[in-house]
């Protein structure tokens, strides 16, 4: 055990907003109530316990572990495929991985290396250029607005493009979705111009209720799709790229040329396999629930006296979505931190980030927790929080 001393030394080099963060996930740990809590919270005894609680229900443990993608990596690969209504899938160690893959396989076949997708993609925003420099692709914007590309932004871009990357829903305009209309109408301006589709659906899975169509009906508009299995169903991570046979037949040499043949992956596909079975079917429950408790936060909000307050989308596309106040972040992450200390429950478990002068937003995810939310509970949460914003803000 380190000295006493040493820790608080320690402890006093830390910066306030570091010292913050720590308090806010002590308190998040500890709190009774919570909107949202993903098992990559827990513990590794948690986590395996989890693992070996329901592993059983999905897959035959008996069976020998996987070496190189065979046995229970190959039986996800074709569930998934089944599920997305493509011809094959392959499991990637990650999503980086798989969509890098992806567009390069297209750009060999269609002779352009030039990805068109939107300012806010992942690519574009959190993978440090990778697609330009791991992959030599060129990327452009379609746009930069909080929304997806529309079919005329498609179609009147000024130079030619091989592919278009469409990431369903945008998370970094707030998890918005076009219409199924709107999705038809870009994906065939796209096809006008000759270029492949690809979906970037980290969180297709929770897409259905707001299209109002099946996962293979909304996979099959795109030539490939890449899904996640950490973000909305809870695995120990990894992804897959689905699509036609032969592309992912090449997309798996290139996993391998790119260090994604792992010897084995047994855990993390075994938890894409319960993810699949148990966490899949209840998206569509959250999904609803997110508009009940977002319609609660804004009412509120409005009652507790905020001037300017933001739930986007008003009406959740997934059961994901951001709360836009007029608070500095750090005021906003030590109101949630206090109420989460003083009372058990955490309203706003997520970071909160500046999004302008004195204007702050955070992301707020509902799971199998926040069901036991009501609209009155909600609300309540929200006098709560706003009166320890004040008293923050004002001390």
């Amino acid at each position: 055990m380190r000295d006493t001393a040493e820790q608080s030394g320690q402890d006093e080099e830390k910066s306030p907003r570091e010292r913050l963060r720590e308090r806010r996930t002590a308190a998040f740990r500890a709190a009774e109530r919570v909107l949202s809590r993903g098992g990559y919270h827990g513990t590794l005894r948690e986590r395996l316990t989890l693992l070996q609680e329901a592993a059983p229900e999905v897959y035959d443990l008996d069976e020998r572990a996987d070496v190189y993608g065979n046995g229970v990596v190959a039986a996800l690969e074709e569930r998934v495929a089944a599920l997305l209504g493509t011809e094959a899938a392959a499991f990637f160690p990650t999503g980086t991985m798989a969509q890098q893959v992806a567009l390069r396989c297209w750009a060999g076949r269609t002779g352009d290396r030039t990805v068109a997708l939107h300012g806010l993609a992942h690519p574009e925003v959190h993978e440090r250029g990778a697609l330009s420099v791991v992959s030599g692709l060129r990327t452009v914007r379609l746009t930069s607005e909080p929304r997806l590309p529309t079919a005329d932004e498609v179609r009147a871009f000024e130079e030619p493009f091989g592919a278009l990357m469409l990431e369903l829903p945008l998370r970094d305009a707030g998890f918005v979705l076009p219409t199924w209309e709107e999705l038809n109408e870009v994906v065939e301006a796209a096809r006008e111009r000759d270029a492949v589709v690809h979906f970037d659906g980290a969180r297709l899975w929770e897409s259905t209720v707001h299209f109002g169509r099946s996962l293979d009906e909304t996979a099959g508009l795109a030539d490939s799709v890449y899904v996640s299995f950490y973000k909305s169903l809870d695995g120990f991570g990894g992804a897959a790229l689905a699509g036609p046979q032969t592309l992912i037949e090449e997309a798996k040499a290139w996993r391998h040329r790119y260090g994604g043949m792992v010897f084995q992956q047994f855990p993390t596909a075994l938890s894409a396999l319960v993810g699949l079975e148990r966490e899949l079917p209840r998206l569509p429950g959250y999904v609803r629930h997110a508009r009940v408790v977002a319609a609660a936060l804004r009412e509120g909000f409005a009652e507790a006296g905020v001037a300017w307050a933001r739930v986007h989308p008003e009406v959740p596309h997934t059961h994901e979505f951001r709360v836009w106040l007029p608070y500095e972040a750090d005021v906003l992450a030590e109101a949630a931190a206090l109420q989460a200390e003083e009372t058990g429950s955490m309203l706003f478990a997520s970071a909160w980030d500046t999004g302008g002068p004195g204007l702050s937003f955070t992301e707020v995810t509902i799971r199998s927790q926040g069901l036991e939310w009501t609209a009155d509970d909600v609300r309540a949460a929200v006098a709560d929080f706003v009166a320890r914003v004040e008293s923050v803000a004002g001390g």
